[in-house]
């Protein structure tokens, strides 16, 4: 052990983080003081990540210790409007989020339009475990909510894709779909499809179905070998997509945007470590990029020192460095495969010639 190893400090491995996503329809004047209190509810606790509040609701997803989390939601049931607010959860190796934030909007879930309220109408709910029956009768329209980055990664079979950039393109996009056929919607986590459900039923249309818990509540109860998933769901937070059994999927984020990227897609031209991708390398200027590739350096700095300089982030770095690293071997092996291969056959055209 050199000298340095001796002096330095076990790592300090740190307890597992809740992730909980959760949100309600619900009216709340005061969100201002609403605001309030909730920060100092989340910083006394070290919860971190982020809460949406607005006239209509609150929606958002966070991340603490088991005992915090517990400790916080506790809490925030006492507010008799959210004693009965849906959560979801999920355990991590580590809080994937770096800070704390909650910020005051119009909409909770923005579609742009007035007067859309799911505390008032809202469609049918459909458990899990109905889903693939749902979906199956062929007469259905079964409609992805999301946005074409999500779908991009994952859907189910023979969904529905809008192609919206944004959710406020949704209301648009449901002029072209037949109002007498039964529409059977889902999203991530349920949030989306109870706006999306109230503004179909206004719409006219009178069979609308949503899956309950979304996506991330099929994914936890439905086994793989049952299920209709195709890929992995986004999400958004570090962990960019899970999978069945909510495990982390094959999907990580591109530093410079922040779309989800593949190790497959590590490989092309445009990809740089920190600095561009296939979705960003049109987008930014040189001047982005050579900001992007200063901040990276100044990551890798942090790395080498063995000082965390941007927290969760900076090992999220080292994970893609790890993933690239793994995809230049596969291309290596590769390259010797075929070496040998295309040895073999020169070896074998000369024999041939010899015995000739």
């Amino acid at each position: 052990y050199s000298f340095c190893t001796l002096l330095s400090p076990p790592p300090i491995k740190m307890p597992p983080a809740l992730v909980t996503a959760m949100y309600k329809f619900v009216e709340i004047e005061d969100t201002e003081a609403l605001k309030s209190k909730l920060c100092e509810m989340t910083t006394s606790r070290g919860v971190k990540g982020m809460l949406l509040l607005a006239n209509e609701g609150i929606n958002g997803t966070v991340a603490a210790t088991v005992e915090e989390m517990n400790d916080f939601l506790k809490e925030l049931k006492k507010d008799d409007r959210f004693s009965d607010i849906t959560v979801k959860h999920n355990t991590v190796d580590e809080n994937p989020f770096l800070r704390m934030r909650i910020r005051l909007k119009k909409e909770i879930v923005s579609l742009g339009v007035p007067d859309v309220d799911p505390s008032k109408l809202v469609g049918t709910y459909i458990e899990p475990k109905d889903w693939n029956g749902v979906i199956s009768d062929p007469d259905t329209i079964v409609l992805d909510t999301r946005n074409d980055y999500e779908v991009a990664i994952g859907t189910f079979q023979n969904a529905v894709n809008p192609n919206t950039k944004t959710f406020k393109e949704f209301p648009e996009f449901c002029e072209t779909i037949d109002k007498s056929k039964r529409v059977a919607m889902f999203c991530t986590g349920g949030i989306r499809c109870e706006k999306a459900s109230s503004f179909l039923l206004q719409k006219g249309f009178s069979d609308v179905l949503h899956l309950k818990g979304g996506i991330l509540k099929y994914l936890e109860e439905i086994p793989e070998e049952q299920s209709r998933w195709n890929g992995d769901c986004y999400v958004f937070d570090n962990r960019v997509g899970v999978t069945h059994g909510l495990k982390p999927g094959s999907h990580f984020s591109c530093k410079a945007c922040r779309m989800p990227i593949t190790t497959e897609d590590t490989k092309l031209p445009s990809y740089q470590l920190g600095v561009s991708c296939k979705h960003c390398i049109e987008s930014t200027t040189d001047a982005q990029k050579a900001r992007f590739r200063e901040r990276q350096h100044q990551m890798e700095l942090a790395d080498t020192r063995g000082v965390c300089a941007l927290g969760s982030e900076a090992s999220e770095n080292k994970k893609i460095k790890e993933q690239n690293k793994q995809a230049s071997r596969e291309t290596q092996k590769q390259q010797r495969e075929e070496h040998e291969k295309l040895k073999r056959m020169k070896i074998e055209d000369d024999s041939k010639k010899e015995t000739k």
